[in-house]
Order: C-alpha cells, then sequence, then structure tokens
C-alpha cells in the first residue's frame, strides 16, 4: 500500500463544506483515499523475487547516526564535503564522518536558542566551512565543519523541513509555511525574506530550493515555480508546472515537493498529481511538460536522461530533450522507493523495507541488491567516486560498492 508522507492540513472543514461544490463525504472520501493510497492504488508491496545478479554489492562500512529521523517525515539526508560526510539525527545530533572508512571525525549536540536540545528536521547543507540545518522549532543552526561547534543560531517563521541551500556567502532556507530566508553564511544576519501563500491542503514536505546562475528557484504546493535573485530576493519570474485537475481537494493536490535539478540552463522538476515539466532558467518558459507522471520523491539526471522514482514505485528514464518516457521498472511496484541516484551504467534506490537496489540505466533491468537495515530509506542515496552513501530512517549509514560477481 502507499504510504504518503505525513500530511499538513490546515483546511476549515465548516468553510470547505460551504464553499466546495464537492460533498462533503467526497472530501472526507478522499482523505481516506490520500491516507491510504485509493481504491485502485492499495496493493500491497511487491515481493523481492529472484533474478540473475550481475553486480556483487560490498558493505564498506556501516555506522549508526542515534536515531536518525525516528521513522518520522523529516528531510535529514548526508551531505559530502571537505572529504567528511555529515549525517544528523531528529534529536540534535550531528557526526561527521571518514568517507572511506567510516571512522568518526567529531561529534556535536546541539542546541536551541534557550540552550535546549534542538530537533532537527532538514539538512544539513555544506556551504564554505559550515554545516547548515533547520529544526522542527523553527531555527536555523550552523556549526563549523571542522569541528562541530555551533558558529551561529537565526529564528524563521515556522518548521524547516527541507535542506538549506548555500552560495556565494549566502544560506537559503525554505519553511514548511511558504517562506524563503535568506542568512549571511558568516554571521547568520537575516538579508531577506520571501513569503507566498500555500494552499489549505498539502503534502507533507516542501521541496529544496536550488540557485542556478545567481537565481534562487523553488517549487511551491500550488503547482508553481519561482525564481528569485539571490543577492537581494527580489522577483524574477514565475510560472505554472502542474495544473490542479479533478472534482475534489484531494484530487486537486499538485505539489512541488520534488527537489529540482538543472541541466545546461533548463530546470526539471516533477510534481505530486502534476506532472513533469522542462522550465527554462533565464526566463521560466516551459520548454514541455509530460502530465502522466506523479511523483512525491524525487528525480535525477545524467546528460541524456532524467531518473525519477513515481508515486507508485515504478522508476522512469524520461528523455530529457521531449520529457517522453524510456523505460520503466514495475518490479519495485509499491515499495516506496527513494529518488534515484546515477552513476556509470547504475540507477541506484533504496525502499521501505532497508533494501539498495542497483538497476541498469539502459533498460531498468535488476542487476543487484544489498539490505542494510530492517527500517526505510526514503533520502536519496549520494554517489561519490563510485561509492553509494545511504541513510535510512533509523540512523544506519552505510557506505556500498558494486562490483562484478
Amino acid at each position: 500500500m502507499r504510504r504518503l508522507s505525513f500530511i499538513l492540513i490546515c483546511l476549515h472543514l465548516t468553510a470547505c463544506a460551504s464553499d466546495s461544490e464537492t460533498p462533503v463525504k467526497d472530501f472526507f472520501g478522499g482523505i481516506g483515499d490520500y491516507f491510504h493510497g485509493g481504491a485502485d492504488n492499495s496493493e500491497p508491496p511487491t515481493q523481492l523475487t529472484d533474478y540473475t545478479e550481475e553486480v556483487k554489492i560490498d558493505t564498506l562500512w556501516d555506522e549508526s547516526i542515534g536515531v536518525g529521523a525516528d521513522n518520522q517525515s523529516l528531510k535529514l539526508v548526508p551531505a559530502i564535503g571537505f572529504g567528511k560526510i555529515l549525517a544528523a539525527d531528529k534529536n540534535g545530533l550531528v557526526q561527521a564522518r571518514d568517507l572511506a572508512t567510516g571512522k568518526l571525525i567529531w561529534e556535536a549536540e546541539a542546541q536551541d536558542s534557550n540552550e535546549k536540545d534542538v530537533h532537527f528536521s532538514g539538512g544539513p547543507g555544506i556551504g564554505a566551512g559550515t554545516a547548515i540545518l533547520g529544526s522542527s522549532d523553527a531555527e536555523v543552526i550552523a556549526l563549523n565543519i571542522e569541528t562541530g561547534a555551533t558558529l551561529w543560531k537565526s529564528t524563521v517563521t515556522s518548521e524547516v523541513l527541507s535542506v538549506p541551500v548555500i552560495a556565494n556567502g549566502i544560506v537559503v532556507v525554505r519553511t514548511i509555511d511558504g517562506a524563503i530566508v535568506a542568512f549571511d553564511e558568516k554571521t547568520g544576519k537575516k538579508r531577506w525574506h520571501y513569503e507566498q501563500n500555500i494552499p489549505a491542503l498539502s503534502v507533507r514536505g516542501v521541496s529544496a530550493p536550488i540557485i542556478v546562475e545567481n537565481k534562487v528557484i523553488c517549487g511551491y504546493d500550488s503547482g508553481k515555480l519561482i525564481a528569485l535573485r539571490l543577492e537581494d530576493g527580489k522577483y524574477v519570474w514565475e510560472t505554472s508546472v502542474a495544473m490542479p485537475s479533478g472534482r475534489s481537494e484531494v484530487e486537486r493536490l499538485v505539489d512541488l515537493d520534488v527537489d529540482p535539478v538543472e541541466e545546461g540552463g533548463i530546470v526539471y522538476v516533477a510534481s505530486y498529481q502534476g506532472g513533469i515539466s522542462a522550465i527554462s532558467q533565464a526566463n521560466g518558459e516551459v520548454t514541455w511538460r509530460n502530465p502522466e507522471i506523479s511523483s512525491h520523491t524525487g528525480l535525477s539526471k545524467d546528460s541524456q536522461y532524467l531518473y525519477l522514482s513515481d508515486s507508485e514505485g515504478d522508476l522512469l528514464q524520461i528523455d530529457q530533450q521531449s520529457g517522453r518516457s524510456l523505460w520503466k521498472q514495475k518490479e519495485l511496484h509499491q515499495r516506496q522507493l527513494t529518488a534515484p541516484a546515477v552513476y556509470g551504467s547504475y540507477v541506484v534506490v533504496g525502499d521501505y523495507d532497508g533494501y539498495v537496489h542497483w538497476l541498469s540505466n539502459s533498460d531498468g533491468r535488476q542487476l543487484g541488491r544489498s539490505h542494510i537495515t530492517s527500517a526505510a530509506i526514503d533520502s536519496k542515496p549520494l554517489v561519490v567516486d563510485n561509492v553509494v552513501y545511504v541513510y535510512a530512517k533509523d540512523g544506519t549509514l552505510a557506505a556500498l560498492k558494486a562490483n562484478l560477481p
């Protein structure tokens, strides 16, 4: 059964009953379908079957990062930089480990501005010597990447449920209430603030902004993609990339919760129930749209293709020039796949049961798999020097490598 992230419902049901043409019972039925996957999406996860193994997966090391996300729907993902891999848990623990060996370099127990335990919900993002994390308590905390010492703390308007991004000495943070806030990376001083209204009903989660040629580009739950100037937050352009359809509020959800990716001046973004689109980063012009695809997990790219895990747990390869789907891997159906990671001839995804799957980028066939934990893996794998790093919701952090059997 498809299990989406928790849903943020800031909806006055009385108003819904009086203002909507959709009967109230249809609305509540839609909510039930949304939680449980709908009558036609209620299949259990596909059981793994035998296949011809073409690569052998070696576990180079695995370690534990506290409680991880503790099975909550957070955006705690590992980050790699300065020869280290950093990961955080929801209770304020941050660890830096050696990429090759997993050996602990430093760890820090962060506290909020009131010297109380912090509850991390997004990050870390890595800047020029800093690691930036956001909390469920509406705080942004910067750590020294070499020592773990706290450099500064700043407040925002609500929970940070995406990974902060950093460029040109500016930290950009997206909050769950629709705000984008920029801070000075060295001091934590607020530089600018932008707000946009969000729909009353949306999937819990927000996409992280990306920074392209001094533009901050970010998707919203309304189906709009916006671009702001990095330096001062001034509006550059806005475009609708996902069009709502259907009778009920649930059917009309078109959240842009998938982090955009950029290649050659084109930004690619997928949405829940709203398709996938290619947009010019220069002016926001939509160059193509494929409305048949739905995703709330994520996508990745190589020089020619996009790879996307859709809302039914199938993996697709998509042509960057046209948006046409080239192949679809259905053998992992409803296994709640992570966003795929691409390197060489492999596409790598994690699933709800702690498995990591290696697939061929030419046709999607299964090549190898590894089981690292019994907990779900929901963050996109990271790839550095042909090593795959995965982080599970129970705090398991592992380094894997594929070899010919």
